[in-house]
């Protein structure tokens, strides 16, 4: 007797059919043919679901490692430019000065623009403080100052630049925070 298993073949029957089916009967060995083919098609579908895990487990394998190659990536990325960001102050200081050559001066501005939008393409983007409210996972405060002209825990300069890294902490800005006098 036939069936059709899940992928839609046709296979024989189990040898349990064996002693109803007359034709069956009648061939010596019948029944151990079934039998055997029972064992087979069981063995196959046992394979077929190892060879799926193993797949699945290959490819969560696969994913996992470009993540990972990823993170190592942008790991060595952050860390060449938190050697970099040294360079971009002295740049941001060297502008803050006036000097009698402007020639000079505009070719340090166009070598600091040149040098910031490079580090924005790599995903450095500066933390704008000044006028914010202070926060501890953005900002290191180097000086609190009395003033009652801003409202209390507001950033009210910037000392040194603070930088994220494809949205995460590279450097936090040192900053003077305003607090209420007492």
């Amino acid at each position: 007797m036939e069936n059709e298993n899940p992928t839609g073949e046709q296979v024989l029957s189990g040898a349990a059919d064996v002693s109803d089916d007359p034709v069956t009967a009648e061939v010596p060995g019948a029944a151990a043919l079934l039998t055997q083919c029972d064992q087979l098609i069981a063995e196959k579908a046992e394979l077929q679901d190892r060879l799926l895990r193993k797949l699945a487990e290959f490819e969560n394998f696969r994913r996992r490692t470009e993540r990972e190659l990823a993170d190592r990536y942008d790991q060595s990325v952050a860390d060449t430019v938190k050697l970099l960001l040294p360079i971009l102050d002295d740049f941001e200081r060297a502008l803050q000065h006036d000097t009698a050559d402007k020639e000079y001066a505009r070719g340090v501005e166009l070598i600091y623009t040149r040098f910031s939008e490079a580090l924005r393409k790599l995903g450095v983007e500066p933390i704008e403080a000044e006028g914010q409210p202070f926060d501890y996972n953005l900002h290191n405060a180097i000086e609190m100052v009395p003033s009652e002209e801003v409202e209390d825990h507001t950033v009210i300069t910037d000392l040194q630049r603070g930088y994220l890294f494809k949205g995460r902490l590279l450097r936090p800005s040192m900053v003077r925070v305003a607090v209420k006098p007492s």
